[in-house]
């Protein structure tokens, strides 16, 4: 296991891009967080932390694939990175606001939720150039996946640690600034800066004239749902089990339980049809948020927690090769972006219903929400039939797109 990694990451570009991309998406994975405890710690109550978390992830579903149309069109350093500066400005609006006077507060999360900048779409759409092989890239996508979970991992963890040493608003500036290093890391890159997406008919849907694309974003809709309303639902655990980083114990261990899994997922090759794979990998994601709403001791939660993120990263990854498949030719970025998106916009819609959930519920009707979204996203993919199991015939084959990628890299070194 450890020398496929080893090796798909020798590849060059292969480990700055990553780690670049990783870095640029940490306000991303701690936003949620960082809005809930900066607002509670200015007397703002579960559902104004909802409303707030709610505008900032709305705003980034909205954001993602308008932005990456652009990226598709424009390429990645002269859309990501003004996206990445834009974000880190209204975030440390937020920060230095506070929540007085309301209104600015809520911009402030409108602008740093729509201008995020699409870097993990982008990404997927590099490792073909990048890895040159169709059986690496979706390894990569594997070890994108369960990477990124470090992120989820270790950011609640952070934030905790800043604000238990400065305070909630350093946190987020931290943060934000972080976002900005690692969006400049992977668009001063060669691989970004020479990367093309392919020829597109012109369509205002986009990616979305594919009926796979769209059961896809219906199905993750909910995905996100369930992960957006964790991240309140958490907050509420933690006031009932003494506070201090509990609620960090329980984020961080989904994280981790996504981490295993992303990586044991991503070792070998899978045999079968992608997309009857990634209904599997859905059942268990849908069984394993269940029994959240139990709330027992914090071990055995952080230990349930860990569970209900191990199917995560793997059903994450196999829907990017199934996202690959079905995407429209020159739509690729436009396309992982439509999923972050889906995501985005279900993560908000959690942590504005698990808010008042939590509020007249407790944690127990918080962690239901979760349970219920993952039941939800399951049954979404089952009721998508045929669509889903066909590839997209005008899609652009992995080929297509590594040699378009190979010679944009080749120009560049030319240059």
């Amino acid at each position: 296991m450890a020398t496929g990694y080893a090796d798909l990451l020798r590849a060059p570009h292969a480990m700055r891009l990553l780690a670049g991309t990783l870095v640029g998406r940490l306000p991303n994975a701690t936003a949620a967080l960082g809005i809930v405890l900066l607002t509670r710690s200015q007397g703002g109550d579960f559902a104004l932390a909802g409303a707030l978390s709610a505008v900032y992830g709305i705003a980034n579903a909205v954001g993602q694939p308008l932005l990456g149309r652009a990226v598709d069109r424009l390429g990645q350093p002269r859309v990501m990175l003004p996206a990445a500066l834009a974000s880190a400005a209204g975030m440390a609006v937020f920060a230095l606001a506070g929540l007085r006077p309301l209104p600015l507060a809520y911009a402030a999360m409108l602008v740093a939720g729509f201008f995020t900048p699409p870097l993990e779409g982008g990404l997927r759409a590099l490792w073909p150039g990048v890895l040159e092989r169709p059986d690496r890239v979706h390894a990569a996508y594997a070890l994108d996946a369960a990477a990124q979970e470090v992120m989820f991992a270790v950011g609640p963890l952070l934030v905790t640690l800043l604000v238990a040493g400065f305070s909630e608003a350093a946190a987020l500036l931290w943060i934000a600034a972080v976002g900005v290093a690692g969006a400049v890391s992977v668009v001063a890159s060669p691989p970004s800066r020479a990367w093309r997406s392919q020829p597109r008919v012109p369509d205002w849907l986009g990616p979305l004239r594919s009926r796979g694309i769209v059961v896809l974003v219906a199905s993750f809709f909910f995905v996100g749902l369930a992960l957006g309303s964790i991240a309140v639902a958490a907050v509420a655990y933690a006031d009932d089990h003494g506070g201090g980083m509990v609620s960090s114990y329980v984020l961080s261990g989904t994280g981790f339980g996504a981490l295993v899994g992303g990586v044991a997922y991503g070792a070998r090759q899978w045999p079968g049809v992608h997309e009857r794979r990634l209904r599997l990998l859905m059942a268990g994601l849908a069984v394993c948020y269940l029994p959240l709403a139990l709330v027992p001791g914090v071990a055995l939660m952080t230990a349930l927690a860990a569970l209900s993120g191990l199917f995560l990263a793997p059903t994450l990854a196999c829907a990017f090769v199934v996202v690959d498949r079905h995407a429209p030719a020159g739509t690729v970025t436009e396309a992982f972006s439509w999923i972050v998106t889906a995501v985005g916009v279900g993560a908000a819609v959690g942590t504005a219903a698990s808010g008042p959930a939590a509020q007249y519920g407790g944690a127990v009707a918080a962690f239901a929400v979760a349970g219920a979204g993952g039941v939800a996203a399951l049954a979404a993919l089952l009721a998508g039939g045929r669509p889903l199991h066909l590839p997209n015939p005008a899609s652009g084959t992995e080929k297509d797109r590594i040699a378009a990628a190979q010679d944009g890299l080749r120009s560049t070194h030319q240059a």
